[in-house]
């Protein structure tokens, strides 16, 4: 098919598309925004028009015109972890929901690399960002700059000046050790993450665990730490068989770290739970498919990613520091 002149001469504008269709360019805006219902038969020769001189709308023009680039950014540790993963999957979800698009990055649990990341969404000018942050006070000077919002997300330790949403780690921790003494267990040990929120403050799933031995009136069992990795659980808990120190029951930081405790735990000829009995925290997919299926303290994803978006993109509100409720999900290895 011979290209169209305004195709030869370079690229299209709005201008060329509705010459060709037969309409003015405010209905050509109306067809490719969404912003406003034409006919049928208006729309169809749009789109032909818009097909035919290969019309790309201008997002920089657009975002002008708007005052809003309808994106969003999203920095996190990692998309290795499944926990990560549907997090970021139920923010894209809520913010489409309000037509945005969510721009994501990855850092690696590296404080540099997440500045950085920072420092390109701010020179993106995205609408606002969330932050899952491997510390408790993120250097924010580069969007602070830009005068762009920003959700501390999966955060739990309250920072006066910025909105927040976490989830309640103590409750969280509260659930899991006293569902593993209703089980009768009274020698419950933990397998702790590192690395977390906090950097090296005491993990406030370590402080839950404590809390609720004291009120039972139990002694704790042995504690080793690790990464919030599959890695991390494994080798802590091979430290715990060489040791001699099993408990009959775990309490372990995270799914992640979960499945390398039952990795460990399988190879030393340990029957989960017949032998140690464990409950871990996310409830991420991983614990419906792990062997057997772990109990987990679920964290409501859907409920933190719909808050967090409604900061950033909602009417104006008060500072917001929402701790939200997890609740436990059974599965076969705690011995339930």
């Amino acid at each position: 098919m011979p290209r169209s002149p305004a195709a030869s001469r370079g690229r299209a504008t709005r201008n060329d598309v509705a010459k060709l269709a037969g309409v003015s360019p405010a209905v050509v805006s109306y067809v490719v925004n969404g912003t406003k219902k034409v006919g049928a038969a208006t729309e169809e020769r749009v789109r032909d028009a818009v097909a035919k001189l290969g019309y790309r709308a201008n997002p920089s023009a657009r975002a002008l015109r708007l005052g809003s680039t309808e994106m969003l950014g999203m920095v996190m540790p990692t998309a290795m972890n499944p926990y990560f993963a549907q997090l970021a999957h139920e923010v894209e979800v809520a913010a489409a929901k309000r037509g945005y698009m969510v721009l994501t990055f990855t850092s690696d649990s590296s404080v540099v690399a997440e500045r950085d990341q920072l420092e390109q969404l701010a020179g993106r000018l995205v609408d606002g960002v969330f932050l899952c942050s491997t510390v408790s006070e993120p250097d924010l000077r580069s969007l602070d700059l830009a005068g762009i919002p920003i959700v501390l997300l999966n955060n739990s330790v309250t920072l006066p000046t910025r909105d927040s949403v976490g989830v309640d780690l103590l409750h969280g921790a509260h659930l899991a050790v006293e569902h593993l003494a209703e089980h009768g267990y009274t020698d419950i040990g933990m397998v702790a993450g590192v690395g977390d929120v906090g950097g090296d403050q005491q993990d406030a799933r370590e402080t839950g665990w404590l809390e609720s031995l004291e009120r039972l009136g139990l002694t704790p069992g042995a504690i080793v730490r690790g990464t919030f990795t599959p890695d991390g659980g494994y080798e802590a808990m091979r430290r715990l068989i060489r040791s001699r120190s099993v408990p009959r029951a775990l309490f372990v930081g995270s799914d992640q770290m979960a499945r390398g405790v039952l990795r460990a735990a399988h190879e030393a000829g340990l029957r989960v739970p017949e032998d140690v009995a464990v409950v871990s925290f996310d409830g991420s997919l991983d614990a419906a498919y792990s062997w057997p299926t772990l109990t987990s303290v679920a964290q409501p994803l859907s409920e933190m990613a719909e808050a967090a978006v409604d900061a950033l993109v909602g009417p104006p509100h008060e500072r917001l520091h929402l701790v939200v409720d997890a609740h436990l999900v059974l599965g076969r290895s705690c011995g339930c």
